[in-house]
């Protein structure tokens, strides 16, 4: 059977846990060599080495802050040091805060704009230096379904992943002439780890949200992941600029 990815070495962000996780398990299963990057310290290294056996691939734990720029720069010189390559980068480490506009706080607001906007254009930025000394690659940033609908509660995190839309259509014009393609993926609801800690206690507000999506079922991780992998692969080598939604027909 064919492995979509294979032998390409790809960096995914966020890796630990949710859809960070989902996307990395999908990338080893075909047949990438994954460099599964979070904060916590030790936190992939027992399943990691188990999702390497189980896919006969290498999957790498990299515990670094990605808004710590001399961190960020460390690891990606370290990965391409040692593979003499980048082939993918999925920028999925993000952080939410669920709060009207009327009680979120300034230092929450910054937070996700750094993690979630200014840390994404710093990884692009040194990622797309060294995928051009290769001839190319696959940048893929996760956005989200509510920088196109809005959502309640969430008007700031909807603005850094507004942001993040924009600037993936301004940079893929920017890299194509580089053999660079960059598009995003934009999740509807997924059932995460996080999620089951917002909504597990109430059911109605599960059903009234399922309600809403057209294919009657929340998302799974690995419904992004499979997006992201096509994306990264070179079945969507004319692909770029793109936003690629993941939300079961909501946004319709």
């Amino acid at each position: 059977m064919e492995r979509l990815l294979y032998n390409k070495v790809c960096i995914i962000t966020g890796a630990a846990q949710g859809i960070g996780k989902g996307i990395a398990e999908r990338f080893a299963a075909d047949g990438a060599i994954v460099y599964a990057c979070d904060l916590r310290e030790g936190s992939m290294d027992e399943w990691v080495k188990e999702c390497s056996e189980r896919n006969n691939t290498r999957v790498v734990p990299m515990y670094f802050d990605v808004s710590d720029a001399t961190a960020v720069k460390s690891a990606f010189m370290a990965i391409f040091k040692a593979e003499k390559r980048i082939d993918a980068l999925v920028n999925n480490a993000g952080v939410v805060f669920n709060k009207k506009i009327g009680m979120i706080v300034r230092q929450e607001t910054e937070l996700m704009f750094r993690i979630n906007v200014i840390a994404v254009i710093e990884m692009v930025q040194l990622c797309s230096r060294l995928m051009a000394r290769n001839g190319g690659g696959s940048i893929v940033n996760i956005a989200s379904v509510t920088a196109v609908l809005g959502s309640p509660g969430q008007s700031a995190y909807s603005a850094t992943k507004g942001a993040i839309i924009s600037f993936t259509k301004s940079a893929a014009k920017e890299l194509a002439p580089q053999g660079i393609r960059v598009n995003a993926v934009a999740p509807g609801i997924v059932k995460t780890e996080r999620f089951a800690e917002l909504y597990e206690s109430d059911g109605a507000k599960i059903d009234q949200r399922i309600s809403r999506i057209g294919l009657g079922r929340l998302g799974t991780p690995e419904d992004v992941a499979n997006a992201c992998a096509f994306l990264a692969s070179d079945r969507a080598s004319y692909i770029s600029g793109e936003i690629l939604g993941v939300n079961g027909c909501a946004s319709i």
